[in-house]
């Protein structure tokens, strides 16, 4: 394993690993803390964004208030789906609507690599406005109700949008009540305790890894449906790298100066036989314990309680270093709402992605009930099945299109090193290089770690954002 000398650059140089010895470096300035660089480089928004801030978000009268198409979020899947139909070229000016009160779009897959030191989390962030095209309305205002009978939904104001499509998108909530004492511990600095889960939480991640120089660190995963479920794994494994090539951990030995423990309401290590059997091997090899089906409910101080299934008593650990991922789930606003089922996403068909009661409704990514994991790259090959629907279904016709459930999660292994998992429904392997000069995508690759480090962000931005980008598929429209 090579140490912070090797040939593997700093992030100075648009590399590996950060050393924990010198610190890393930006430019000869420190990373932590990393604001105040950031801040200095990050200036206020382009003339263009304020152009498009007044143009398109300033108050409408109602007559401009029906549109041909709502999409209610600006995340990824909203962001996609809105420029894929306006490139169509069917639609005038101000046809589709997006509604999101957010000022900012984050890159989200992004904030793993703040919490390992590899990016800085104001580096990953646009205004919303900024990015949404000028023929493109967006009202910069919450969602109140949904009155789907009536081609209607209420803003939080009270102001009223008609469609003839919808399409619902906004994400799914992070809940951090979830774990008892976790909100206080979050904000305060001092504690052990982060998550890469948050915008404001990230960064704080990779300041308590790099303090960490002895006892237990614990990396915890919920039961339940969250975002990308090989993060919480992902910030363990390059933790992990970051004390051994600091001379701290030694696997399978109780002199290590840091001891690592895997606490996972889930009974295994991931969702897909085949990424799961090499994900355990690996945590085998490197003396990590396994906490299978715990489910972290409550912290205080430095005492962790986790949940057991089937009513078996509560376990309660001692750590000095605490990464948590909080349980999610559907906004009220959607769960609430007659475009829910049972569990509060939107009740659409798993093919089609066009809801089960209401023809002229739509949704993809992690707000919908679509049965794979809530990532970007779902969202990918979800967004052109669900355009082309939508599509069909302005001009009378049935949808033809079928997602198949292809997502993707490159799991980080190490610095430099990433499992590039792919997968469609019922946890099959659809894999990008399956077969391609004998590449098994099950074994971590050096190539696949620039995938997600740095073509992955480049393209996001530059590409699907706008519509253009169709994952494996490459460039589309």
């Amino acid at each position: 394993m090579p140490g912070p000398s090797s040939s593997m650059p700093l992030l100075c140089r648009g590399g590996g690993h950060p050393s924990s010895r010198s610190r890393l470096i930006v430019n000869k300035l420190p990373l932590l803390p990393v604001a105040a660089a950031a801040n200095r480089r990050r200036a206020s928004p382009p003339p263009s964004s304020y152009a498009r801030h007044l143009a398109t978000v300033s108050p409408v009268n109602p007559a401009s208030r029906s549109h041909r198409v709502v999409v209610v979020g600006g995340g990824s899947a909203g962001l996609a789906i809105s420029h894929q139909l306006l490139r169509s070229g069917r639609f005038a000016q101000g046809d589709i609507a997006v509604v999101d009160p957010a000022e900012w779009h984050h890159y989200q897959p992004g904030w793993t690599l703040v919490g390992g030191g590899l990016k800085f989390k104001e580096d990953l962030r646009r205004r919303l406005d900024s990015l949404v095209d000028a023929n493109i309305r967006l009202y910069s205002r919450p969602v109140g109700a949904f009155a789907p009978d009536a081609n209607e939904l209420t803003l939080a104001d009270g102001d009223k949008l008609t469609y003839d499509q919808l399409v619902v998108a906004p994400g799914v909530a992070i809940n951090y009540g979830s774990v008892k004492g976790l909100p206080d511990a979050l904000a305060d600095p001092s504690a052990p305790i982060s998550s890469i889960y948050g915008y404001d939480h990230c960064d704080k991640v990779f300041r308590t890894v790099d303090a960490l120089r002895q006892g237990r660190a614990i990396f915890t995963q919920p039961a339940g449906v969250i975002k990308c479920a090989g993060a919480p794994q992902k910030i363990m494994w390059l933790a992990l790298d970051h004390w051994k090539r600091a001379g701290l951990y030694n696997a399978n030995n109780s002199d290590s100066p840091v001891q690592v423990s895997f606490a996972t309401g889930l009974p295994v290590m991931f969702g897909v036989p085949k990424y799961s059997a090499k994900l355990d091997e690996l945590r085998r090899q490197r003396g990590v314990e396994g906490l299978f089906q715990h489910d972290l409910v409550a912290v205080d101080g430095n005492q962790a309680t986790f949940a057991r299934p089937d009513g078996q008593q509560q376990v309660t650990r001692r750590f000095d270093l605490l990464h948590v991922v909080p349980k999610m789930g559907p906004h009220a606003f959607v769960k609430d709402s007659p475009l829910a089922n049972e569990a509060g996403y939107v009740d659409v068909d798993d093919g089609t992605t066009r809801h089960k009661k209401y023809p002229n409704v739509w949704s993809a990514g992690d707000a919908s009930s679509l049965p794979t994991s809530k990532t970007a790259a779902a969202i990918t090959a979800e967004a052109p099945v669900l355009v082309r629907n939508l599509l069909r279904a302005l001009d009378g016709q049935d949808p033809d299109a079928l997602y198949d459930g292809y997502t993707s999660c490159p799991l980080l292994t190490e610095y430099g090193k990433v499992l590039l998992a792919e997968f469609k429904y019922g946890g099959v392997p659809k894999e990008t290089f399956d077969g391609w000069l004998g590449i098994d995508q099950v074994e971590p690759r050096r190539a696949f770690y620039h995938l997600k480090k740095d073509f992955f962000p480049w393209v996001y931005y530059n590409s699907m954002v706008k519509g253009t980008w169709g994952g494996p598929k490459g460039w589309v429209n």
